[in-house]
């Protein structure tokens, strides 16, 4: 195992709000989910910034504009102007202002939030791949997105245009549930194609640039709900993360993490943004890992849990024995019956 693997959630002695300058929060799956706020969301960023913490609002959503999601964190109760909101379709468009002539025309298979980042950035918007454009750009357009866009994007594909996507994601989360992200589309454009977009969003160096630039910030956080965005992204930017359940990733997927999929922290909400985070101990025998009342162990076949107290604090110290036993890897024990006494 090579230095710098994460074999256990950290501790910190003083709350993440005053330990870090800026928290760099994902939205859907963190703040809301299906565009109300999710439990505990208002109170603890309202907190967090009365403490002196600056927020951010870093979405791989590239349907809306900053404005408009500005627009819908204050009428949830979370004050915002919109350059506190940094997307993946101003990721994708300075990534292609930086490799086509200022004016060029752009086709735009998407929302409205592509077309304003690629204006901001000197480019024309264009529907049609007979109108000449130099690039395609495809970020997601919600679910009447008609079929019909995907074939325009197809076309000019077809003809020799660079494909740019704001990002990847396969799902996102809704009201009702997961519902099928950007990423989906994009595969249904590379199926027909067989090309391969350049991608601007978490987890990769575009979007990671992109907030900072915008923000400045000294020592972010990355918030978010998704290991292979949220958290790979932190991994390549060289920052610390904080992953919460509120989203997509389950307690199964926390324990299996590879090195890049594993978090700072992990924490129920965005609550855990006002504490400090318990330190995972080994114990003394060397054989497991202790956090709070409990204590974990990885077995020939299965990760073992005893003890007692907050799940939360059981879930650190399994973390703890899966990612130590995986090294660089996957931890393939069954760790079902130690998540399931944690009710997780």
């Amino acid at each position: 195992m090579s230095q710098g693997a994460r074999t256990r959630p950290e501790g910190s002695g003083q709350p993440l709000s005053g330990a870090y300058d800026t928290a760099l929060l994902d939205l859907d799956g963190v703040v809301y989910a299906g565009g109300n706020a999710i439990a505990h969301a208002v109170e603890s960023l309202g907190a967090a910034r009365a403490d002196g913490m600056h927020l951010a609002y870093v979405t791989n959503n590239a349907l809306r504009t900053p404005d408009a999601v500005a627009a819908h964190l204050t009428e949830l109760g979370i004050p915002a102007d919109s350059s506190d909101v940094i997307t993946s379709a101003q990721a994708v468009a300075r990534l292609i202002a930086e490799q086509v002539p200022s004016g060029a025309r752009v086709l735009v298979v998407g929302g409205e939030g592509l077309r304003v980042a690629l204006r901001e950035r000197g480019l024309e918007p264009v529907e049609s791949a007979e109108d000449d454009p130099v690039a395609v750009v495809q970020g997601y357009g919600g679910p009447e997105l008609p079929w019909g866009r995907f074939a325009e994007a197809c076309y000019a594909i077809a003809r020799g245009v660079p494909w740019f996507a704001s990002n990847t994601d396969l799902t996102i989360p809704s009201a009702r549930g997961i519902a099928p992200g950007n990423g989906a589309a994009v595969e249904v454009v590379r199926i027909a194609t067989g090309a391969e977009p350049q991608v601007a969003g978490k987890p990769l160096p575009p979007m990671h640039r992109e907030t900072i630039l915008r923000t400045g910030a000294k020592r972010p956080l990355v918030v978010g709900d998704r290991l292979d965005t949220d958290i790979e992204g932190a991994f390549n930017g060289g920052v610390d993360s904080l992953l919460v359940l509120t989203g997509v990733t389950d307690g199964a997927q926390l324990l299996a993490a590879p090195p890049q999929h594993r978090p700072t922290y992990v924490d129920a909400d965005l609550r855990g943004l006002l504490t400090g985070q318990p330190d995972v101990e080994v114990t003394e025998k060397g054989d497991g890992f202790r956090c709070g009342g409990w204590t974990a162990t990885a077995g020939a076949e299965r990760l073992e849990l005893s003890g007692d107290g907050e799940a939360l604090d059981g879930l650190r110290a399994l973390c703890a024995a899966a990612w130590t036993a995986a090294g660089e890897g996957c931890c393939e024990l069954d760790g079902g019956k130690a998540l399931a006494r944690l009710g997780l």
